[in-house]
């Protein structure tokens, strides 16, 4: 009697069981029917019993009734034969003085028979039981044809037939080894069922070997649990290392959809055979423990396969499609409470980033190696003619085209905005704009440094291509590439996910590129953008006086000169500028710092900045290999009648002639050089 059935007992029978009952075999019988009703067979079986206990009686009266005169009889027979006995027991009185007698020679017979006697009965019994003996000592034979057949529920029956066997005659030699063979046979059919789930096998052919075992009792309701989850994930664990892991996309597709097929044919198996919801049958203890069994199970499976997708998706050629399996997996895992898509996603972030970041890289890299072998093709422009920022296009600018290292460098980065378009995590917003931020950063100083290499062999159309180059990094692929950000990651979306506005995320420049930041190494080769000519020109007429006390008027034809002169000028860094009035320094063309405007005190603002603070303009010269001044034309405004006059146009143009000409062999810098042209430019 096993544990589960004396706490049944104990259950029903709280004060005990007779003596008589416990060895009674129809009793334990009658209690495991009774434990395999459900509630509505408890219910009624009360209501049985009593049916049957009426029927008895009422079958036991009729019995009397029908058949009283035998009864009557057999009571006059038991009288009859009361006196005959008492007769024969004054026989028998006299029959005692002789039996001994009769022993002594009955002693020696019987020592002399018993030999015979035994072999007669035994051979006796041996011929009348030759059948049933024959049925007994064929049950091993018949139990391993039954299993070899796999005929379970028969080989089932004759176990339990044996076992009663051995329970009644245990003390018969022949009995006890049959019983041992079939306990044998018994074990390898348990073991035979366990491994028949370690098989495809569909959900009633489940049912069917769960039952079995459970009909054998070999296992308790936990250990069953366990067993049934050790061989279908045996099963399933073949299944997946049968999968060649030689091409890791085949491999991680065939594993989804293997582990997403047979995961979910198992917890459908499981749900189906164990109740965790069956308070009657077990305690509460009980299901809590059974249920941590299969969800820690299920736990693990779903950590070896994030494993084998951390592993492989790395080395995946399509994202998105592994994506969208692997969502639909986690998702169908939700119906049984087991949905892992959040341990997922960051799976495939960490995955996106580090193919993302290695495709930057690898960008900026190759940009780094074009620019060495990149050499400036001088291209005619009009002195006019401005590089416009680049609109809202999903078409790079066509004005990369010119420049091949930056047409590549945009091609590489569009490459790798193309492999995130159909998978583009919104958390990866800022991290992916700090990377972009950075290489663009780069390339800028690699700009930089192809300049500085270059620029003493430069010539005056190099560097006009060179200002062309910088200026379309900055106007062009920054903005693009800008626009680009926005087009995987749209304002809106990543202000949603945020939760904020898309002032706040500008402001905090979440998702925007800090444009200042990346071209703050060309700043000294970017032009000043955004100034009107007018700050550079008086506000008069062509043909109007500047000054009353002058008579030096400015023809149309040179006021046009002026305007063209200063915009063919180089670029400078920064020119400081007063609100009231215009400041503009004249010097001599080969002696001129333009990182610092001096005026007289009493006519002009005095500037607040030093040479040395403001980057001056490079340049080269063919011949000293020195530095050219970016900034050459500079014109001086009068504020009264006292001040002087405007130099005459002559000077200014010919000043500009000089620039464009002339080379400088050396470069101002100290401070009181820039004083001297300012003491000249107020004197004059």
């Amino acid at each position: 009697m096993d544990i589960e059935t004396e706490k049944i007992i104990d259950l029903l029978f709280p004060e005990g069981i007779p003596e008589s009952w416990k060895d009674n075999p129809d009793f334990y019988q009658y209690l495991s029917k009774v434990g395999g009703y459900d509630v509505d067979g408890l219910l009624k079986e009360p209501d049985h019993l009593a049916d049957e206990k009426n029927a008895v009686q009422q079958s036991t009266q009729e019995l009397v009734f029908s058949n009283y005169k035998i009864f009557l009889r057999s009571a006059e027979d038991s009288r009859e034969i009361f006196r005959e006995f008492n007769q024969t027991e004054d026989r028998l009185d006299g029959l005692l003085e002789k039996i001994p007698q009769f022993m002594n020679k009955c002693k020696s017979f019987c020592n002399t028979s018993k030999d015979i006697n035994t072999h007669k009965r035994l051979n006796s019994l041996i011929l009348s039981k030759t059948t049933e003996l024959l049925e007994i000592l064929e049950l091993p034979q018949l139990m391993e044809s039954c299993l070899r057949s796999n005929q379970y529920s028969e080989a089932l029956e004759l176990s339990q037939y044996v076992r009663h066997l051995g329970a009644k005659h245990g003390d018969i030699p022949i009995i006890a080894s049959i019983v041992n063979e079939i306990e044998n046979s018994w074990s390898i059919m348990v073991n035979q069922v366990v491994n028949s789930l370690k098989e495809d096998l569909p959900l009633p052919r489940c049912l069917q070997l769960i039952g079995l075992l459970r009909s054998m009792d070999a296992f308790t309701e936990s250990e069953l649990r366990i067993k049934f989850i050790q061989a279908r994930d045996s099963w399933l664990q073949a299944l997946l290392d049968s999968i060649p892991a030689e091409d890791p996309n085949i491999h991680l597709t065939k594993t989804i959809e293997l582990s997403r097929i047979h995961l979910f044919n198992i917890i459908t198996q499981y749900k189906a055979m164990f109740n965790d919801d069956d308070h009657l049958a077990f305690g509460r203890d009980s299901i809590i423990n059974d249920s941590a069994i299969f969800y820690q199970w299920l736990e693990e499976k779903v950590s070896q396969f994030l494993k084998t997708l951390e592993q492989d998706l790395p080395h995946a050629t399509s994202i998105d499609s592994i994506l969208g399996q692997c969502t639909y997996f986690g998702l169908s895992f939700g119906r049984v409470g087991a949905d892992f898509t959040g341990r997922m996603s960051d799976i495939f972030i960490k995955v996106i980033s580090n193919k993302f970041e290695s495709n930057v890289s690898k960008t900026t890299k190759k940009f780094e190696k074009d620019i060495d072998n990149f050499t400036l093709i001088h291209k005619s422009h009009k002195s006019d003619t401005k590089i416009e920022t680049v609109m809202n296009s999903e078409n790079p600018p066509e004005q990369l085209v010119e420049y091949y290292p930056l047409a590549e460098y945009c091609n590489g980065l569009i490459a790798a905005f193309n492999e995130l378009r159909l998978n583009t995590p919104v958390a990866l917003a800022q991290s992916f704009t700090n990377l972009l931020q950075n290489s663009l950063h780069t390339v800028a100083k690699t700009m930089f440094s192809y300049y500085k290499k270059r620029q003493k062999n430069f010539t005056p159309a190099d560097r006009e291509n060179m200002v062309r180059f910088t200026e379309c990094f900055s106007e062009q692929l920054i903005p693009y590439i800008q626009y680009c950000i926005h087009a995987l990651f749209p304002p809106n979306q990543v202000a949603t996910h945020l939760g904020t506005s898309v002032s706040q995320l500008q402001k905090e420049e979440i998702s925007y590129l800090n444009q200042k930041s990346i071209v703050e190494p060309l700043e000294s080769l970017l032009p000043i953008k955004n100034i009107p000519m007018d700050i550079y020109m008086p506000d008069i007429s062509p043909k109007d006086t500047i000054n009353a006390d002058s008579n030096i008027e400015i023809e149309p034809s040179q006021h046009e000169l002026i305007k063209e002169a200063a915009a063919d000028v180089q670029p400078i860094e920064e020119m400081i500028t007063s609100t009231s009035q215009h400041e503009l320094i004249k010097g001599d063309p080969t002696h001129v710092t333009t990182g610092e405007l001096i005026a007289n005190t009493s006519q002009h603002e005095l500037m607040k900045e030093a040479a040395t603070d403001v980057p001056i303009a490079e340049s080269i010269s063919s011949t000293s290999q020195h530095e050219l001044i970016k900034e050459a034309a500079t014109h001086l405004l009068t504020e009264d009648s006292n001040s002087s006059t405007i130099t005459h146009s002559k000077d200014i143009l010919e000043a500009v002639q000089d620039l464009e000409s002339s080379t400088i062999k050396e470069t101002l810098t100290a401070d009181h050089d820039a004083i001297e042209v300012g003491s000249k430019v107020n004197n004059s």
